[in-house]
């Protein structure tokens, strides 16, 4: 599933005491994670927004959702908004949580893929390696998957990511033009996608990517940035 395209779950609230903002250390597991919850989505920012971005976006919701200015019938309700902002703010302004959760949704998708099991076994075992930075090994096991099932999106895109980071743009493109083809409507690749043309200097080709999905995402303004520099890009190589 793609997750853009899924509205938000919003689990029940478990009350206060609230984690505190202004200190990255305070401890969130991942037990405690708003799982079903997009928090680039909930906290309206792109998934490029620096710190003080995300922290300013933060404080303009809090200030709405906080359960003090809640009538009493709503106010279960705005304590597990204004908690989920909070785990939000606290994941995505720590460097390494960040980058965590960025490689898990990622990765999720893969949670629902081809129901052969060897396929599955693949993918699982390249998102392993990927996870533990292993990455020529995950676009190894990726490209397994791929071969098995050449019809699956997921496979070549993992394919297409895993690549990039090992170094192989040439792999990483042909993946990623794979999986654009089989699931031209998905936000999340085409914004990968277009990083990796991009990195590969395929400038027309990336353009076109960040295109579709601020097509299919209007809401996407890391993509609207990378077109505006994409441009930019070019007309200097004019």
């Amino acid at each position: 599933g793609d997750r853009e395209h899924s509205p938000l779950r919003l689990p029940r609230g478990t009350g206060f005491p609230y984690v505190n903002v202004e200190d990255p250390r305070s401890p969130i597991n991942s037990e405690e994670m708003f799982q079903n919850v997009d928090y680039y989505t909930l906290l309206g920012v792109g998934h490029e927004a620096s710190e003080a971005e995300i922290r300013e976006r933060f404080r303009a919701l809090a200030r709405e959702a906080h359960p003090d200015r809640a009538p009493r019938e709503q106010k279960a309700e705005a304590e597990t908004r204004f908690q989920e902002l909070t785990a939000a703010v606290n994941v995505l302004c720590n460097e390494e949580r960040r980058q965590a959760y960025d490689r898990d949704q990622m990765m999720a998708s893969s949670a629902t893929a081809s129901s052969d099991a060897v396929v599955q076994d693949y993918l699982e075992q390249g998102n392993a390696a990927f996870r533990a930075g292993a990455y020529a090994e995950a676009a190894g096991n990726f490209a397994l998957a791929a071969q098995r099932d050449p019809k699956d999106p997921r496979a070549h895109h993992h394919l297409g990511v895993a690549s990039a980071r090992a170094g192989d743009l040439r792999a990483a493109v042909k993946a990623l033009e794979a999986a654009v083809a089989l699931d031209s409507h998905n936000v999340t690749l085409l914004k990968d996608a277009g990083k990796v043309f991009r990195q590969a200097g395929l400038l027309s080709k990336a353009e076109k990517a960040f295109q579709d999905a601020v097509r299919w995402n209007p809401n996407e303004v890391d993509a609207r940035k990378a077109i505006e520099e994409i441009r930019a890009e070019r007309a200097v190589k004019a």
